[in-house]
């Protein structure tokens, strides 16, 4: 496959309300956008430079357009990139140009299940524990919630939000905000809050210090798995890994942490960054692997895009081929 054009650029999509979570808040979704072009074909791709691992949106543009001047094929975006979200956006947008030059869809090139419909968390912003209480009852037609915690006060708001919610299936995110004085104690919450998941409660690079500590809960790393060669290293300490394209560098990387994460008995959850469908949609295709998905970004917006996932009560289906792959 040979193309003509690579252009990238930035856009903002404004979100309904502030997104926080412990390192910070957001108004807005700040997403680079990839077309490539064979002169007749145009595929897409999008996604979300990430402060935590020393992104930026001018800095990702700037490895997009150095690289687009090397590269001419699919196979030479991995040689000319490291994972993360520069790559992720060139290689999700050559999946798609692909299938718009076949007519075949990417699940099928991929050599992936058929894809299906299933359950999206909506995630709930850090705030003090009566509101997010108050959020959680007010979106009672959505079975899945995520929890974004922050440290102390964290287990008021685990038992709020599951008072305002006795029925709901509900997972947290901690964001790297517990400590190892309080990482017991709190697990002891989740599990009395019949929490399912909690995600990366310790820092990267400190959760060795997990190791040791009996929880019913299982244990999700995010922050500390990229890539599938991260996978040997999480033994031990994690029973589920986020799948993320921004980080994993795109559908090709994802495909291979999954594997390696299956392989080695881990739960999969797939989740994303505060982004639009664009980016939201190859995620999509490795929701049959997955034991819980986190894809609520659409839902985090003031409006889509067009042709935008279809989410009803919670339940995310398939991209269309108007949209992506």
């Amino acid at each position: 496959m040979m193309w003509t054009t690579i252009e990238a650029r930035r856009e903002a999509w404004p979100l309904r309300e502030a997104f926080v979570i412990s390192r910070g808040a957001k108004i807005a979704a700040e997403v680079v956008v990839v077309e490539i072009s064979d002169g007749t074909h145009v595929g897409r791709g999008e996604a979300v430079p990430y402060a935590r691992y020393g992104e930026t949106v001018d800095g990702v543009l700037a490895q997009i357009r150095t690289a687009a001047k090397m590269i001419s094929s699919p196979a030479d975006v991995a040689r000319h990139l490291k994972p993360g979200a520069a790559m992720n956006a060139l290689d999700c947008a050559c999946w798609d140009l692909e299938s718009k030059r076949s007519g075949i869809r990417v699940s099928i090139r991929a050599g992936l299940p058929d894809p299906i419909e299933k359950v999206t968390a909506f995630t709930l912003s850090l705030d003090a524990p009566e509101a997010m209480a108050d959020k959680a009852a007010q979106v009672a037609h959505l079975p899945l919630l995520k929890l974004k915690l922050g440290g102390p006060g964290d287990d008021i708001r685990m038992r709020a939000v599951r008072a305002a919610r006795p029925d709901a299936h509900l997972i947290v995110d901690a964001n790297e905000a517990w400590s190892p004085e309080t990482l017991r104690a709190l697990l002891d919450v989740a599990a009395e809050c019949a929490i399912e998941l909690v995600e990366q409660p310790l820092p990267a690079g400190h959760d060795t210090l997990q190791r040791d500590i009996s929880h019913a809960v299982p244990l999700c790393a995010d922050e500390s798995v990229h890539i599938a060669d991260d996978i040997e290293g999480l033994m031990g300490l994690y029973d589920a890994v986020n799948v993320k394209l921004d980080k994993a560098g795109g559908l090709t990387g994802a495909i291979r942490l999954v594997e390696e994460a299956r392989r080695h008995g881990l739960k999969i959850m797939m989740g994303s960054m505060v982004a639009t469908s664009l980016a939201v949609a190859p995620a999509m295709l490795l929701a049959p692997y997955a034991d819980w998905i986190d894809l609520d970004g659409p839902l985090l917006l003031a409006r889509d895009r067009e042709h935008g996932l279809r989410i009803d009560n919670g339940v995310i289906h398939p991209p269309e081929a108007a949209l992506w792959g």
